[in-house]
């Protein structure tokens, strides 16, 4: 009798995890063909790359459509669900944890920089990129105020849409020797990618107008409920495309790169350093505040989010992967008044692995350019990674913006991101990963914790329970 149910059990594990297993092979698969056509077959032209990634790039914006709609109707649905004090404690937990595992990514990275010191092994070449070049010129007053006008959105159609920049206008035949940038002139303009912190902004405030207005409110409560539930059925079909679409993406990125070999020889112990403070804080700090929250360790929680990881690696985007975020937690049982709350507010707000790369790369950059740097210097360095990462998600081209601002901590030049980027397309994969992960570890700590008030409410919840129980059949 053993032996058939022991077919039986892997027949139904198999089964169960088909998306999941399919979504690993299709990572390794297009790891392994972009490494194979790299070095078998020379350079490949920026066109020919563009046909190879064509499949994920379709798949990649398949899943971007849903997150507006998703982001808007999850937050406001899951806040009208509530009353305004319990709303208030969901939230108050949840940024609580936010700010302490972003802290302990930025301290976490500054202590692994300062011991291994990477900077002061080998030579780097800098590769500058028009990005680089255009980003460069930026002031971190410009880009912190640019950060609290996208939280306000003056016109929340434009705001789906577009983000507010603030842009230098470098004068003609002037460089910075002549003049510093403060002097230059300067303009407010639309950039385009949605406005993310804008529509968090409101959401949180119209989920919670929608709570006030109880019964008047029902209506239109049931209908960003109902959106809700019809983004997840989409999102059930698109994430069978998952498996092709990132092993795709991941062959387009490999034969992008540079050669693999000379970026191994001079950024090694920097790559090294920034994989060793994620996998640290990834398995080891959130853990120990996972545990310490919930009693359990997370590594369960953790293999039953193995889809989501490998699609967050395969998109390199937290905001791409919230959907099947939101539908793995659903799977788990996870309160969904929380879920669709947590989860969109830490895939704008929550950085953690951001933090941690970029304190690790300013002081490796210090470190090579022998810039010393004092213990006041890396407070500071710890404080602008944290507001940086924070903001992120509400500042166009993220990465290399929030970089320079980090950077101007240390009294370095913009230009010098130049030196790390042949490696960020890689790590921004693997911090990704962690962010989601940690959103994701995140959502069930708090459930754990807001059992209580959950309970105390159990009409409104059943009532949402019942909105977004539609099957897809």
């Amino acid at each position: 009798m053993s032996r058939p149910r022991s077919g039986s059990s892997a027949k139904s594990f198999l089964k169960e995890n088909s998306l999941t297993i399919l979504t690993v092979i299709g990572v390794c698969t297009g790891s392994a063909v972009g490494i194979i056509l790299k070095h078998n077959t020379g350079e490949w032209s920026k066109r020919d790359i563009m046909y190879i990634a064509f499949p994920g790039e379709c798949f990649l914006r398949m899943l971007k459509c849903l997150i507006v709609p998703l982001l808007v109707s999850s937050i406001t649905s899951a806040i009208g669900s509530l009353d305004l004090s319990m709303s208030g404690r969901i939230a108050t937990r949840a940024i609580i944890y936010y700010f302490i595992t972003t802290l302990c990514a930025v301290v976490l990275g500054i202590m692994l920089v300062t011991t291994i010191k990477p900077g002061h092994v080998g030579k780097v070449d800098e590769f500058m990129t028009e990005d680089v070049e255009k980003n460069s010129k930026v002031l971190t007053p410009d880009t912190l105020m640019d950060l609290v006008r996208n939280m306000f959105a003056d016109n929340i159609i434009q705001a789906t849409m577009f983000q507010y920049r603030t842009e230098i206008i470098q004068p003609k035949n002037i460089t910075l020797k002549d003049a510093p940038m403060e002097e230059w002139d300067f303009s407010g303009k639309q950039k385009t990618g949605s406005n993310v912190l804008g529509l968090v902004m409101f959401s949180i405030v119209l989920g919670t107008t929608i709570g006030r207005m109880k019964e008047q409110g029902k209506l239109l409560q049931d209908f960003f409920a109902v959106l809700s539930e019809a983004m997840m059925i989409i999102t059930s079909w698109v994430i069978w495309l998952s498996p092709i679409g990132v092993g795709f993406l991941i062959t387009g990125k490999i034969l992008e790169m540079q050669s693999l070999l000379l970026v191994v020889q001079q950024l090694g112990w920097y790559f090294l350093t920034v994989m060793l403070g994620l996998f640290l804080h990834g398995f080891g700090t959130i853990a120990i505040i996972f545990f310490l929250g919930t009693r359990r360790l997370p590594y369960g929680y953790v293999a039953k989010l193995s889809q989501v990881l490998a699609t967050a690696f395969g998109t390199g985007s937290s905001s791409a992967t919230m959907p099947l975020t939101i539908k793995c937690l659903d799977g788990m049982g996870i309160d969904p008044r929380v879920t669709r709350f947590v989860i969109p507010v830490g895939a704008t707000i929550n950085m953690d692995g951001t933090a941690l790369y970029e304190a690790v790369a300013a002081l490796f950059i210090a470190q090579y350019r022998r810039v010393s740097y004092s213990f006041g210097t890396v407070i500071a360095v710890s404080i602008t990674a944290t507001a940086a990462s924070i903001g992120a998600a509400g500042i166009p081209q993220a990465g290399l913006v929030t970089m320079v601002m980090v950077l101007d901590t240390v009294g370095l030049p913009a230009k010098d991101v130049s030196l790390i980027i042949a490696v960020d397309w890689l790590l921004d994969r693997f911090r990704t990963t962690i962010n989601v992960m940690c959103d994701a570890l995140g959502t069930i700590l708090v459930n754990h914790l807001s059992k209580k008030d959950l309970k105390d409410h159990p009409l409104v919840g059943l009532m949402f329970l019942k909105i977004i129980s539609i099957n897809i059949n």
